[in-house]
């Protein structure tokens, strides 16, 4: 059997055949209810979240999604959020922080909305803000790496106490074919960009830039399987003082 190479890993991460965040959300929790806008601007439904229920513990579910089916994809303009997307992703982590839940954020996206009126809207500053939240956060937080990881925009909701990926996933500053026509100036070098960088699953978990790899999720047992892992994990987190979960988390990226 051929091995798998870092550009298979990269045509797998975008796979439709991914699970959507949608019907993931939709497995792992229970009585799950969809919260919308930023209360600032507007509502980007490339970043899906709300509040459901795993094994009856309330938990705050933020995604960023590329698309249910081809109709809607590009209506969340293909998995890359905008800056009121970023912005309701705040206010549910906010959100839950006041009410005790445990965040839950799962990643799917090439990266931020490419575009110069979301630069005037705060899309940098909104990202930093997430990650600075993110470190500070004091209710357990997972992150999980389900398709594409890319850039800041997949950074903003990616600095959980812990991070886990889809074993058919990647996670990178930028696209290969973004790195080979920046440092190259060719971008047919993609294959080789993508050995370069470094951005499988594999190549991450030895970087101690993710913790654990985990199978892809199709089928309903396999969701059930992820989704009992999940909430173990969230219980170990909310075990230990609230300084102390902080301060591992904020090793954990000082470390880097």
């Amino acid at each position: 059997m051929a091995k798998t190479t870092a550009f298979d890993r990269v045509l797998q991460a975008r796979s439709e055949d991914k699970i959507s965040i949608k019907d993931l959300i939709a497995g792992l929790t229970d009585n799950f209810l969809e919260l919308h806008g930023d209360r600032a601007y507007g509502d980007d439904s490339a970043v899906y979240g709300g509040i459901g229920q795993m094994n009856g513990r309330p938990v705050t579910m933020v995604g960023i999604r590329k698309a249910d089916d081809q109709k809607n994809a590009a209506e969340v303009h293909f998995g890359s959020a905008e800056p009121d997307g970023y912005r309701k992703a705040l206010r549910l982590m906010k959100q839950a922080e006041k009410f005790n839940r445990p965040v839950v954020t799962l990643v799917n996206t090439p990266g931020a909305y490419p575009d110069v009126e979301a630069e005037y809207h705060g899309q940098g500053y909104m990202i930093s803000q997430l990650i600075i939240q993110g470190m500070q956060l004091k209710v357990p937080y997972i992150s999980i790496i389900v398709g594409e990881g890319g850039s800041g925009g997949a950074l903003a909701l990616a600095v959980g106490d812990t991070v886990w990926a889809f074993e058919e996933s990647i996670y990178s500053v930028l696209s290969p074919e973004g790195y080979a026509t920046i440092l190259w100036k060719d971008a047919s070098r993609v294959r080789e960009a993508a050995e370069v960088m470094k951005l499988t699953p594999d190549d991450l978990l030895q970087q101690g830039i993710i913790d654990r790899i985990i199978p892809e999720v199709r089928t309903d047992s396999q969701i059930k399987q992820l989704k009992s892992e999940l909430f173990g994990k969230i219980e170990e987190i909310s075990a230990l003082p609230q300084t102390e979960m902080l301060q591992k988390r904020f090793e954990r990226y000082r470390n880097f």
